[in-house]
């Protein structure tokens, strides 16, 4: 091991650069231009892949992007981890808005800037690194490694589901390692268990047959607009609770342990708004600020539009408006259904001066990981040598999917060892990634190997 941690300090440079290469390349899924970048991003990282060691490396063709495959599956009676991340990254608009090209990296300040340096580029290569530098010095992993990193979770990962079902197999594992969460503050190594579900829908108004003139017909025919805003002014009460009838119905209240450790973590409404520049915090009262963004169902307006909104004015009162709206679920909450109850309820209270189209868009299940687990143990271990401070314990606001796909398709317990933090400006101009969560992040991920084995 002392081989080992050495090669990874004497080699801290090279990762650096190769780093930068990695973010060089313009991999957005979202944006057909970027099609072959995404292609051409596959390929580095199966490079990076066969660089490290791992035996056998694929590129998977899919009906989207592709996914690269690695294992090394030499370690005998020890357990298998599967390594997920995902290579593909946000458009960069608005691009005025980004201090320094966002694919030209850029270190300052500790940290690496460009877009995906820290989701997701930056945190899955860690684990490529730390595979590179055990096999390099030991000529073998304490655990059995593949790993599947994809191209398409910045759109919804359309094509990996059912790869899981068509693979269980060959993805075989006793735990899912991903680094695309948070630490709970700089420096301070931290294991997520619990990730919000979400169902995101659209609401769509529709009045006259057409654009009219504001003065010509303001007062005699419904605006969409005043109607939308209404409707969703419905949606929550003045204590901040969703006024959508179940909603509630089947949420897992948080137990007097997890209140504790909350707690424990003394966060910061204070510090959280200076942050944020608001003058206070909001949210459903009889909650802790930690509580409502970790482990409370939420609603919000994601987007709302309709008439004009070029600049200047044009007196106009529009045919439709609509309106994008989340709501981020926690466990026992099922999307499909507060889906049907949203649906139900706005079409309820919806006047009938104007039409209403109602439409889910996406969801996806919570998530809670047991933290009995030897997985989750192994890994609290790991990053506490890693960092030199006591691992803490977190849930997240987020939500990412098709962990919950893992845990179900593979009976695998996921470790959520989140690297980066909530203030990288992931998905907005100027991503950044601290270089030395980077490198800690490596030793972690080294540790943990170490640790499973055991």
């Amino acid at each position: 091991m002392r081989n080992t941690l050495k090669y990874v300090k004497d080699n801290s440079g090279r990762y650096v650069e190769e780093l930068k290469d990695y973010l060089r390349i313009p991999s957005i899924s979202t944006t057909k231009s970027h099609t072959k970048d995404v292609a051409n991003c596959a390929k580095f990282v199966a490079s990076k892949l066969k660089n490290a060691g791992m035996k056998k490396v694929e590129i998977i063709k899919t009906k989207g992007h592709p996914l690269v495959y690695a294992e090394w599956m030499g370690a005998e009676n020890k357990p298998t981890v599967l390594v997920y991340g995902h290579y593909d990254v946000q458009p960069v608009d608005p691009l005025k808005l980004w201090k320094t090209p966002p694919f030209e990296p850029v270190i300052k300040s500790g940290k690496i800037w460009a877009r995906g340096a820290n989701d997701n580029k930056g945190q899955n290569f860690v684990h490529i690194k730390a595979v590179e530098a055990l096999l390099k010095n030991d000529k073998k992993l304490p655990v059995n490694v593949k790993f599947l990193i994809e191209g398409e979770e910045e759109i919804g990962s359309p094509n990996l589901s059912q790869f899981l079902k068509t693979n269980r197999n060959k993805l075989k594992c006793d735990a899912v390692l991903i680094s695309d969460t948070s630490l709970f503050a700089p420096n301070v190594p931290t294991i997520n268990y619990g990730l919000r579900g979400l169902c995101y829908m659209e609401v769509e108004l529709i009045g006259p047959n057409r654009d009219l003139h504001s003065g010509s017909f303001g007062g005699s025919v419904a605006n969409p607009i005043n109607e939308l805003a209404k409707l969703i002014a419905k949606l929550q009460d003045k204590n901040g609770k969703v006024t959508i009838p179940n909603f509630y119905k089947n949420v897992v209240p948080l137990t007097k342990k997890e209140r504790d450790n909350f707690k424990k973590l003394e966060f910061s409404d204070e510090k959280f708004a200076k942050e944020l520049k608001v003058n206070q915090l909001q949210g459903e009262k009889g909650f802790s600020t930690l509580e409502r963004l970790w482990a409370r169902p939420t609603l919000d307006c994601n987007g709302i539009y309709g008439g004009f909104t070029e600049e200047g004015a044009k007196t106009v009162l529009p045919s439709k408006a609509t309106a994008k709206m989340s709501m981020r679920l926690v466990p026992n909450q099922n999307p499909q259904t507060i889906a049907k109850e949203f649906t139900k309820y706005v079409k309820s209270i919806a006047p009938k001066s104007v039409k209403i189209n109602v439409k889910a868009l996406h969801g996806g299940l919570p998530c809670m990981v047991p933290l009995e687990s030897d997985a989750i143990k192994a890994a609290a271990r790991a990053t506490t040598r890693a960092f030199g401070k006591e691992t803490v314990f977190t849930r997240e606001g987020g939500s990412i999917p098709i962990v919950v796909e893992f845990m179900n398709q593979l009976n695998a317990p996921a470790v959520l060892m989140g690297l980066g933090l909530d203030t990288d400006n992931i998905h907005s101009p100027n991503e950044h990634f601290s270089l030395a969560s980077f490198q800690k992040g490596i030793l972690s991920s080294i540790y943990f190997m170490e640790e499973f084995s055991k």
